[in-house]
């Protein structure tokens, strides 16, 4: 049975560590700063595990580092697109970080196997959006730019057409 997990947040940094995406599921308007802030200071973290261990294959990079109430995991894609989660710091995640201290090897790992799972869902999420010629990000739906003016449908250009 998986243990129950609370994820806080998720971001998606590019390659040169621009955000592109961070997005957090609180309700309260301070925490997105704070989120924020941490999914910068994990990309420290990214990094240094990247050129310890340039030559793997491995995507999922695990946990990251734990704070206050929050524990952030990271993943790697091929592309070095990052994405980091932050999960509400639990009792059954605190148990992972004991057993990841301990060994890898350990048979009650269900918690690591669902942290690979949602960042490969998440990856593939995001190379769907990213494939679509269409996608606008950090846009406000009522946006129309001069660049780009999509005919709307009912609007006056298509009757005229």
């Amino acid at each position: 049975m998986a243990p129950n997990l609370c994820l806080n947040a998720v971001a998606f940094i590019s390659p040169q560590n621009h955000p592109i995406l961070i997005r957090t599921f609180m309700t309260q308007d301070e925490t997105a700063i704070k989120y924020h802030y941490i999914a910068h200071t994990s990309l420290n973290v990214i990094e240094e595990r990247g050129l310890a261990s340039s030559k793997s294959s491995e995507c999922y990079l695990g946990l990251l580092y734990s704070m206050e109430d929050v524990a952030m995991y990271g993943y790697i894609t091929p592309l070095k697109v990052k994405i980091v989660l932050a999960a509400a710091l639990t009792d059954a995640v605190a148990c992972n970080i004991d057993i990841n201290m301990a060994s890898r090897k350990s048979p009650k790992l269900s918690l690591l196997t669902l942290f690979s799972q949602i960042f490969k869902a998440l990856h593939m999420a995001y190379y769907s959006a990213i494939s679509n010629p269409f996608l606008v990000l950090n846009d406000s739906p009522g946006a129309i730019h001069d660049t780009f003016r999509p005919l709307l449908a009912g609007s006056l250009k298509w009757k005229h057409l």
